[in-house]
């Protein structure tokens, strides 16, 4: 004896789901930058310095000296020997007047009038020391400098950003069924 059977076939539901990304640009475009450095202005004044050598002393030192300073040289080393001469002069002459004093004055200046002094000997130097003279007046410098600043100009671009929005689609694919079959009857 054979029994009917039952046979159920069944299918699920399927869903389809469609996925569409989203896109983002974003740019950024360079600022446009623009930069001047004018130059300093640099004012330098300068005074010059000044050597001063006088060299008078060790030429009279050497006796190679102005016509007019060595004639002025020569009247006064006269002038001073007429006035020792006239000094002598009259001592004597004061010494002859009291020659009933004590001495003998006429042979003591017949020897003082016939001998002269000795220069020393040594070493004499010419020109004499410390004769040239310097002097110097040292230079200087002012220097003036005026700083300029940069000039910057920087322009900025705004940021181009470009979305846009993905999407999601849903829809069914497959329906579900239920089927029902009785074998054997």
């Amino acid at each position: 004896m054979q029994f009917p059977q039952i046979r159920m076939t069944s299918q699920m539901a399927k869903i389809q789901i469609n996925q569409q990304t989203a896109v983002q640009t974003i740019r950024q475009p360079n600022a446009a930058l623009s930069i001047q450095q004018p130059q300093a202005e640099l004012n330098i004044h300068t005074t010059k310095g000044k050597l001063t050598i006088d060299q008078t002393q060790a030429f009279e030192d050497m006796n190679l000296m102005n016509v007019f300073r060595l004639t002025e040289k020569f009247a006064q080393a006269g002038r001073e020997a007429a006035l020792q001469g006239a000094e002598r002069r009259a001592q004597q002459g004061e010494q002859l007047m009291k020659i009933e004093n004590d001495g003998n004055p006429i042979a003591e200046q017949a020897v003082a009038n016939s001998t002269k002094g000795y220069s020393g000997l040594g070493i004499k130097f010419i020109p004499s020391h410390f004769s040239v003279k310097e002097h110097y007046e040292p230079a200087d410098v002012h220097i003036d400098a005026e700083i300029k600043q940069p000039q910057i100009e920087a322009t900025t671009h705004p940021v181009q950003h470009d979305y846009q929005p993905g999407k999601v689609t849903i829809a069914m694919k497959q329906y579900q069924s239920l089927q029902i079959d009785v074998e054997g009857l």
